[in-house]
């Protein structure tokens, strides 16, 4: 069993100073992997004042040393990749396959677009020709606390990090406790890029805990928070006392437009992409909309793909999907399952229960809902595990109103090959980003929500805009 008691403060690993066991479990066989320690509040003072000396000297370090230092935490990172792999494999069920391909390659790629970004950002310019005497400044924020979920940890560690080091911030980043081995891992990426003493600062710790004491740190400046609306909610109201700046990333309930001229591989696109990481992703397709003319071919195509979703150990390679991470997910996900047969949904495959031949570990049938209306449980929360609901619609106009019915505005898809209609509900669909027809977003494009699903923007240029102030000074002198 690993054992990880010790906290990475003002560049050094320290012993806790108040600090409480906490067991790590493998939600592949349900048993102990690891042992922590979580903080209490001298820890998290300690972290706080070492993040507060350092800030000076690195908020003052000229862009170009950051952008250096950001390309040797980027190094280090790529050095460790598959110790991260096997960390995240293991605490929160992301096989290995797509623990090193997707898990790790998120945290590659953001590092490599912060870099870039950096390169071109703005750091300092004219306000206008007009008026160039009058200078803009973007400079850090302060001290950051930043705040991770389990689901995608190092996607979530390096968009946070990354930004929030190049921008000149200092920071005490607060894994969760489900996922801590793969964020000391990062830890010592971090100690091994050389950084100033207590640039960057890392105290394990629950909500309650660590995370509601740096909320409401009177020397943090910042929270940086990804993960559910209930928690974003308690940390805007514990950062509210000291004005500080808040900054979340939080649930979706993205649907899944599918028009009747949608190509022949958007269904069977649309429930592999809601299946991967086992539905553990805020901006899943959770709710896909059919035309009515194709309706019920949809629901027979999406019930075979998904029966052929396979369910295993993360520790095995290959292309299956892994457990849910913990009890408590998995009982939540079990009641909604029972919700949707008890409100009336068709269920086309899966069901409660373990999938046949595990009877012990966190694991979810892939299931697949029909005939679901939005009023339904189902179509409302965010079950955070690999279950689609599928909805008919008969008009463009019912498919927005439908799709826009929701508290959260994360990630909406559009399948269709009309352009002039892709356009159209591109600016109709409520939320933060709006992807068509497969197509990813581009490098360092901005991931963020608006309404239930958040308020800031991460990644690229728009992450490091996120950890800036921006400053006018006037009467700046000509060169």
């Amino acid at each position: 069993m690993i054992e990880r008691r010790q906290f990475y403060i003002n560049g050094a690993w320290v012993d806790p100073l108040d600090g409480r066991d906490h067991e790590v479990i493998d939600p592949s066989t349900e048993e102990p992997c690891a042992v922590i320690s979580l903080g209490g509040q001298a820890d998290t003072d300690a972290a706080v004042a070492a993040a507060k000396a350092a800030l000076p000297g690195w908020m003052g370090t000229p862009p170009e040393e950051r952008i250096a230092a950001l390309e040797r935490v980027y190094a280090a990172y790529k050095e460790r990749a598959e110790d991260l792999a096997q960390a995240m494999s293991m605490e929160m069920g992301a096989p290995l396959d797509l623990a090193r391909s997707s898990q790790v390659g998120a945290g590659i790629n953001h590092l490599k677009n912060f870099i870039n970004a950096a390169k071109a950002f703005e750091w300092e310019k004219p306000l206008s020709p007009d008026h160039p005497d009058t200078r803009i400044l973007h400079e850090a924020v302060g001290v950051c606390a930043l705040i991770t979920p389990w689901n995608w940890p190092m996607n979530q560690v390096t968009l946070k990090v990354g930004a929030a080091l190049v921008a000149g911030n200092t920071m005490v980043l607060k894994p969760s406790e489900e996922s801590p081995i793969d964020a000391m891992v990062f830890a010592e990426i971090m100690d091994a890029a050389d950084l100033p003493r207590g640039v960057f600062n890392l105290v394990n710790g629950d909500g309650a805990g660590v995370g509601s004491q740096l909320s409401s740190h009177a020397d943090v400046d910042m929270v940086s928070f990804t993960g559910s609306t209930r928690a974003g909610i308690l940390i805007s109201k514990a950062a509210a006392d000291s004005l500080k700046r808040v900054h979340l990333e939080l649930g979706g309930k993205g649907a899944n437009l599918v028009f009747a001229d949608a190509d022949e591989k958007a269904v069977k696109r649309g429930v592999l992409h809601m299946m991967n990481n086992s539905g553990q992703s805020c901006n899943a397709p959770s709710r896909m909309l059919v035309e009515s003319s194709r309706y019920d071919a949809a629901v027979e195509e999406a019930a075979a793909t998904a029966a052929k979703v396979t369910v295993g150990p993360a520790s095995e390679e290959g292309r299956h999907i892994g457990p849910v991470v913990n009890k408590t997910q998995w009982e939540k996900i079990q009641d909604l399952i029972q919700k949707g047969i008890d409100e009336g949904a068709r269920l086309v495959t899966g069901g409660t229960g373990r999938p046949d031949g595990l009877n012990k570990g966190f694991y979810v049938r892939p299931t697949v809902f029909a005939d679901v209306t939005n009023d339904m449980t189902i179509a409302r929360e965010e079950i955070f595990g690999p279950v689609l609901s599928i909805m008919k619609f008969d008009t463009e106009e019912e498919a927005v109103r439908i799709a826009n019915d929701t508290p959260y505005g994360l990630t909406n898809y559009v399948q269709s090959e009309d352009a002039e209609r892709r356009h159209r509900l591109s600016r109709q669909l409520r939320s933060g980003m709006v992807e068509m027809n497969g197509k990813s977003r581009g490098p360092g494009a901005p991931f963020g929500g608006m309404k239930a699903s958040g308020n800031g923007r991460e990644g690229g240029s728009w992450g490091i805009h996120d950890f800036v102030e921006v400053k006018a000074v006037s009467g700046w002198a000509a060169e």
